[in-house]
């Protein structure tokens, strides 16, 4: 055994042997740090053979260690110097400590100086036979090698040898072959025979000059990096070896052996993250993961590491690593706040381990009781003991507005899930301690925040922790012997039995706190092998008196936590311990203790700085907090101008440096820190100055891309791509470098900074290459070299086809589209450019593929209908007459995505009545700016928009919209990194709907919230009024009536409230003076409005609504007044503001109401009010149907008088009609039948001296309708039996009614239960009294049953009768008689028409009288004057013409006056048709003759 030893003081001298010792150690320390630090070994087939030791070549086995451990027990029991040393220095580690050492009965230093003896015995042993071992092989060797002399196979005496040489020079591989006879040599590169003759002129030079060969790479280029081998051979054999080349592109540590190609070609491809990981903002309770994305397939999964704040994780129940598919991901089911933290993912690689690295904030659970506390974090289990321990927390860092008052503590015992609550902490304090735990018991707890909101969620619960003896080890000793093994002993084991224990000692207050103090005490000694138990005891200082604490178990730890303490007063305590032989005396007394003051918070941090970090992060800054209570900080964030404050972090923060992530892009914020102890969360530090949440400026990354576009004799035109990391600024200029290949140096083309990224290299010797590179420069600085482009040789262009385009620019990515701009080319060629064509290429595919199928003339595209979530590559080539030329240099490749958070054109209308295009970047650098254009032509047009940049935001304002303004308006935000465009297409319909939204804003609206109302008041007022919104003191109203403006006055009280918006005219007795149109013209500043309302009768036109010039008519106005009897409008309803006031009804703003009914209800209102004053209607007017089918009226009266007149009107006419009985007080009015012409309004009214009172029916609507159909009803009920009669047309079978009504009555006919419809021989009708239906023509088909349904509402009656036998002989012998004198009316002699009663004509005028006759046979026709005969002489004619007669009489005189008549006669009949001439002379009067 081995034990711990001192090589004593410096000055102590030490034995040879010890010096010996100690210089062989260093030695071999030597030898292998230099073996650790051997340079690296080039690839060769030579095997080297590295001499090795005879430990390092062989290893003992177990049965050399078995026979060492023999040899030692049966040593001399001699000690060695360093045994004695050893057992000197243990000796005085025992006496310092004050213990006393107890030996063994066995010497175990001579037995491992013994063992040590033995296997440096067993090491020369085998070192011998080693040493004779290599001897023979040495001696076989030399034996082989005479053999071989005379014809061996090659051998590479010098192997090749590795070059990191700079592009463009000349790299020479030599090495130097033995063989006998000369070998065959060749050359390989990447196992592909290299042969000079495939190459170009001087490109490989291979020599061998006896043995020494070599291969020479002139100019070499990157292609040339890769490994060269040399294989030799003869009829011996063959040999081979090999050497890598790497051709450095640019200056630095990374172009020589540890450059990227160099360790690929060495160690295979390297591990890089293709994906960023962003901050997670995660939720308590809830899951998050992270994950990451790599380049290659990581072989072994388990070397990606996570880390937390810098400590390693692993997989656990609620926490997984996953990997998969080139994919590393964390991911955690259950998010508690001490999740919260720095996670860093870490993979190996060849060029060193790879990390990315971001924050995972973890936000407070929705609380359980709102505005509960947040809920406590990092519970932590001290001091653990047999029965009791320490448990601490850290305080929530938002309490929702509410102090915390209390901490409530939960335990769970084992594996149970059940928790319960075992202690209440007050809310000043996180820590507590917890007593009465069970020795052996596993426990875990969780703190709850309390407020008077209620409690928080439980915290995460502290890790398991078993209570036990924690002293326990200290009492135990391992002492190791053998291989391996290991004896424990116990100080127990050496106490003395002891009965009664001795008193404690050593009591004290290890903590003391605002509510508690822990006691401490050391163990007696001895203290016996029996278990111990202690008491404690404790005294007021002053009082002399011991008073014992009393505890709920026995105390059986050295802690022990006082509770019922008193403040303000001192105490002394003292234990005893006590075991199962008895008590022991009690210790010596404590120092005085008493309770401290409530612990104060600890003061906020001092200098708290914000500086710029990225797009959404700002990084903080602060003086540490120096106080050993400090458990870290908490951060808190709001938005300038808001005044509530935000938590950042749910976790304590231990430095004083944290990037606040997640904060929105261009708004400006404002920081404060607290900090945090166990005391609770201190002050808030002052507020940092405002800062706006942007990328912090840097220096610009390199530009890339370089391009070769037009090239003369002596110069060159050299175009590039911008930088991808601007730096945040603005880029100023370009410094552009030029290296002639066959030099050395790189030469400075411009002093000046290029303004653009286009430069013109003269001075230059044509038909040299020149490569070229450049920096950029922004505010902070010039920024990286880029690399060197490749070679471009300096010979004028004469080709006919244009070079390539230029800066092609790609915009307005989105999901499916993007905007394609270029610059046309600088060479044209043999003619004017005609045209472009466009190609794209999918990322991972070679192929190009055109974009459009034919050439476009413009230099920009919209190209659309691509996948999205894949990248494209574009480019671009110029045509001519001469065909395709050049392509310009491809775009980096695009992912067609919708970035979240993108923003467009706005499109809008200012509150000054501007019609704008509006483009805000919250993301854009400070010193970027708004590149504004139209139909991509270049800038706008100043004459026809202004331009208004902001920060962050910038504002196209059309000056005079019109059809020029039409168009795409696309802006470009420049300097940012990435792409910040969008477009917008105005087209006319939108931009009249912007021109009309500018008209309204220009001449601005009062909102309207509620339009005129009509409330009828109790004493039968009439209200009008109606709501805009809050007004101004300012605010004007004018009331316009009738194109008059009214004021106040004792039949009109106007009043307008400001405050509430509210204008009401109340109108004390409305009259026929009141109706017209009301209009109310608000003006308020610039906004205005006016509302009309209109009182007409229902069936009045209706008036034009009255309009000031320049005032707004409201819509509904203007379209009411314009269609005049468009449907009256119905508002929802609308509140009365009033209480008191019953609503009449709802009209809309500008709209008609009928007058006469608003008066009518008025007045109602007001009779109401007076008729407990006078005579009033008991029973309001009702209306009721007799058996007769009469309509009667009726009502009743009461509280009448003798001199009380009753009256009933109709339609406001009076009439005398109705009945009234002044004993009963009845009223009754009795239609006989009703119809269309009684539909109206019914009023009975009463009155006296003391009132008047009415009741009104209305019998207009629904009223009439029911009267309708009780009358059907009854009308059905009333029809008679079906009865047959014979007609001269057929049969007709009918019903008599007492009322009939073809609105509110059905009717429907049956035959055989077949329904009948009326046709040419069937015909149905109804008459007021009568139901029929007529059978023309009858026939043996018409016989049978006949029924009749009768539907008057839900009432349904049928009559049948049977029309066959009898009955149906009778009604055909009837028809016969009627048809047969029907015949002969028909054919009678008659005069149709034509004849008037009287005719008046002047004297010396004709007279023609015209009339029609029928008869048949054809009438016989004479003409009679005042009963006698008229002769057709001279002035007398008659014509007939057909049926037409015609009697002529030429100058007529006043003998022609009389009466005349014509007399038709055939054999069925005559007929007389007669007129009165009267003559009279010229100019008199025409008279009416008398009859005569």
């Amino acid at each position: 055994m081995t034990l711990p030893h001192s090589l004593g003081g410096a000055g102590d001298p030490q034995p040879p042997q010890a010096m010996e010792v100690h210089r062989l150690e260093h030695r071999q320390e030597e030898e292998r740090k230099e073996e650790r630090q051997h340079s690296l070994h080039m690839g060769s087939s030579m095997q080297r053979h590295t001499f090795r030791s005879s430990e390092e070549e062989h290893e003992f086995s177990a049965a050399d260690y078995a026979l060492a451990a023999a040899l030692a027990l049966t040593a001399s029991s001699e000690l060695s110097w360093e045994a004695q040393l050893r057992h000197q220095t243990s000796a005085v580690e025992l006496e310092e400590r004050g213990q006393k050492r107890v030996g063994f009965g066995n010497d175990w230093e001579r037995t491992e100086i013994a063992f040590l003896r033995t296997h440096r015995l067993l090491r020369q042993r085998r070192d011998w036979k080693m040493l004779r071992q290599r001897t023979e092989e040495k001696v076989q060797e030399a034996k082989e090698l005479r053999e071989l002399c005379s014809g061996r196979g090659p051998w590479f005496w010098i192997p090749l040898r590795s070059h990191a040489v700079w592009e463009h020079t000349t790299v020479l591989l030599t090495c130097t072959v033995q063989a006998s006879p000369p070998p065959q040599v060749t050359w390989y590169k990447n196992d592909t025979r290299i042969d000079p003759r495939l190459f170009p002129a001087g490109k490989y030079r291979i020599t061998n000059n006896y043995g020494l060969l070599s291969l020479e790479i002139r100019r070499c280029t990157i292609e040339d990096s890769a490994t060269y081998t040399v294989r030799v051979n003869n009829a011996y054999g063959q040999a081979s070896s090999f050497a890598k080349v790497l051709v450095r592109t640019y200056l630095g540590k990374d172009a020589g052996f540890d450059s990227e190609i160099f360790k690929r070609s060495m160690f295979g491809p390297s591990v890089e993250f293709t994906s960023v990981l962003k901050p997670v903002f995660a939720r308590e309770k809830e899951p998050f993961s992270l994950s990451c994305l790599f380049s290659e397939d990581v072989l072994d999964a388990e070397s990606i590491q996570w880390f937390q704040d810098g400590r390693l994780l692993r997989s656990l129940r609620r926490r997984k690593i996953l990997y998969a598919d080139r994919q590393a991901s964390l991911k955690v089911s259950c998010t508690y706040k001490e999740d919260e933290g720095l996670y860093t993912v870490q993979v190996p690689s060849p060029f060193g381990p790879r990390e990315q690295s971001t924050y995972v904030l973890v936000r407070d659970a929705e609380a359980e009781n709102p505005g509960a506390p947040g809920s406590p974090l990092n519970v932590r289990c001290l001091d653990v003991n047999r029965d009791c321990l320490i448990l601490t927390w850290a305080p929530p860092s938002d309490t929702r507005g509410n102090a915390i008052t209390a901490y409530s503590i939960e335990r769970c015992q084992g594996d149970s899930g059940e928790w319960v609550p075992c202690h209440e902490a007050p809310g000043g304090t996180c820590r507590c301690p917890i007593q009465g735990l069970i020795e052996g018991q596993s426990y875990r707890f969780r703190v709850r925040a309390i407020s008077k909101a209620g409690s928080s969620l439980p915290s995460k619960a502290s890790e398991l922790v078993v209570m036990g003896d924690r002293d326990a080890a200290q009492r135990k000793t391992e002492i190791p012997f053998g291989l391996g093994n290991k004896i424990t002993i116990s100080t127990d084991d050496f106490e003395d039995t002891v009965t009664i224990p001795s008193p404690p000692t050593n009591v004290h207050a290890s903590e003391i706190r605002e509510a508690y103090v822990v006691l401490a005490w050391e163990e007696p000694r001895p203290r016996g092998r029996a278990p111990l138990t202690y008491s404690l005891e404790k005294s007021v200082i002053g009082s002399g008196t011991w008073e014992a604490i009393s505890t709920e178990s026995p105390v059986k730890s050295p802690r022990f936590a006082v509770l019922d303490l008193e403040k303000k007063k001192s105490y002394v305590f003292r234990v005893r311990a006590m075991n199962q032989y008895g008590l022991s005396d009690p210790s010596e007394p404590s120092e005085p203790i008493a309770l401290r003051g409530q612990p104060a918070t600890l003061p906020p941090p001092a200098q708290v700085q914000a500086f710029r970090d990225t797009q959404t992060s700002v990084s903080l800054t602060w003086d540490p907090v120096k106080d050993p209570e400090l458990l870290g900080y908490y951060i808190y964030s709001r938005e300038v101008g808001s005044s509530e404050w935000q938590t950042v972090n749910n976790k304590p923060i231990q430095g004083t440096r944290f990037t606040v992530p997640g904060l929105r892009t261009g708004k400006e914020y404002e920081f404060c820190v607290r900090s945090v102890s166990e005391a609770g969360v201190g002050e808030s530090s002052a507020a940092t100055e405002p800062i706006r949440v942007k990328q912090a400026l840097a220096t610009p990354s390199a530009p890339y891309g370089f391009a070769l576009l037009n090239c003369g004799k002596n110069e060159m035109v050299i175009g590039w791509k911008p930088p991808k990391r601007r730096g945040g600024g603005k880029i100023l200029g370009y410094f552009l470098d030029q290296h002639d290949s066959e030099e050395l140096d790189w030469h400075a083309v411009n002093q000046q900074p290029i303004p653009t990224r286009v430069c013109k290299v003269s001075d230059l010797r044509e038909g040299h290459f020149y490569e070229f590179r450049a920096r950029a420069a922004n505010w902070a600085g010039v920024g990286e070299l880029s690399a060197p482009s490749s070679l471009f040789e300096c010979k004028e262009w004469t080709m006919p086809q244009p070079g390539p385009p230029y800066d092609v620019r790609v915009s307005e990515v989105r999901a499916t589209s993007l905007m394609l701009q270029w610059e046309p080319p600088l060479y044209t060629g043999a003619g004017p450019v005609t045209g472009y064509h466009v190609s794209f290429q999918e990322e991972g595919s070679e192929q190009w593929k055109p974009v459009t199928p034919g050439p476009i003339s413009g230099t920009h595209l919209r190209v659309s209908d691509l996948q999205p979530g894949k990248s494209y590559v574009f480019q671009v080539q110029a045509m001519n007459s001469a065909g395709l030329g050049q392509p310009s240099m491809p775009t980096d490749p695009v992912l067609l995505e919708d970035k979240p958070g993108a923003h467009e054109i706005e499109v809008g209308v200012d509150e000054e009545g501007f019609i704008y295009l509006a483009f805000e970047a919250p993301e854009a650098p400070d010193s970027s700016e708004f590149q504004w254009s139209k139909d991509y032509k270049g800038p706008l047009d100043p004459q026809r928009v202004k331009i208004e940049d902001t920060v962050n935001k910038s504002k196209v304002i059309l000056k005079e919209p019109g059809l020029e303004d039409l168009g795409t308006y696309s802006v470009i935000v420049t300097d940012a990194d990435e792409d910040i465009s969008a477009s917008h297409t105005l087209t006319e319909e939108e931009l009249e709907k912007l021109k009309k939204l500018s008209h309204e804003i220009r001449n601005p609206v009062i909102k309207l919230i509620s339009g005129w109302n009509v409330d009828i008041l109790e004493r039968g007022e009439v209200r009008l009024w109606l709501e805009v919104e809050k007004l101004s003191p300012a605010a004007e109203l004018h009331l316009i009536f009738n194109n008059k403006e009214i004021f106040s006055s004792p039949n009109r009280k106007i009043n307008f409230d400001r405050e509430k918006g509210l204008v009401e005219v109340i109108i004390q007795n409305l009259s026929e003076e009141d109706k017209g149109s009301y209009t109310a013209q608000l003006q308020d500043g610039k906004a205005k409005n006016q509302i009309t309302l209109t009182l007409v009768d229902d069936g009045q036109p209706r008036p034009a609504l009255p309009c000031t010039p320049g005032l707004p008519r409201s819509p509904e106005s203007s379209a009411l007044q314009s269609a005049e009897h468009t449907p009256r409008l119905l508002l929802p309803h609308v509140p009365s503001p009033d209480p008191h006031s019953s609503r009449l009804m709802l009209v809309p703003p500008s709209v008609f109401t009928d007058f006469d009914k608003l008066l009518r209800q008025a007045d109602a209102k007001r009779r109401d009010w007076k008729r407990k004053q006078g005579p009033y209607f008991e029973q309001p007017l009702q209306w009721k149907v007799t058996e007769d089918c009469q309509v009667q009226l009726t009502c009743k009266v009461t509280n009448t008088k003798k001199e009380t007149r009753f009256q009933w009107f109709f339609q406001r006419a009076e009439m005398p009609d109705g009945q009234y009985d002044p004993e009963t007080g009845t009223g009754l009015l009795c239609i006989e039948e009703l119809s269309k012409k009684d539909k109206g309004i019914y009023r009975a009214m009463v009155s006296d001296d003391r009132g008047e009172d009415d009741t009104i029916l209305d019998l207009t609507g629904d009223a009439l309708d029911a009267i309708f159909t009780e009358l059907g009803r009854i009308g059905a009920l009333s029809a008679t039996p079906l009865k047959i009669q014979g007609t001269e047309e057929g049969i007709r079978i009918f019903s008599k009614v007492k009322y009939y009504n073809v609105e509110y009555m059905k009717t429907t006919w049956f035959h055989k239960d077949k329904r009948l419809e009326s046709g040419d021989r069937i015909r149905t009708g109804t008459t007021l009294d009568e139901i029929w239906l007529h059978i023309l023509d009858p026939k043996d088909s018409d016989k049978g049953k006949y029924t009749l349904e009768i539907a008057a509402g839900k009432e349904v009656r049928q009559l049948s009768t049977d029309l066959s036998g009898q009955a149906f002989e009778d009604a055909m012998a009837e028809h016969q008689r009627l048809k047969a004198l029907a015949i002969i009316e028909k054919n009678r002699a008659k005069v149709v028409r034509g004849l008037p009663d009287v005719a008046t004509i002047m004297e010396d005028k004709t007279l023609c009288l015209t009339c029609v006759i029928s008869g048949d046979p054809t009438p016989e026709i004479s003409w009679l004057k005042n009963d006698q005969p008229v002769t057709f002489l001279d002035r007398y004619r008659m014509e007939v013409r057909g049926t037409e007669v015609t009697i002529t009489i030429e100058k007529v005189n006043s003998d022609d006056s009389g009466r005349y008549g014509v007399f038709v006669k055939n054999k069925y009949g005559s007929e007389t048709g007669q007129v009165t001439i009267s003559v009279f002379k010229h100019g008199d009067e025409p008279k009416e003759l008398k009859s005569m």
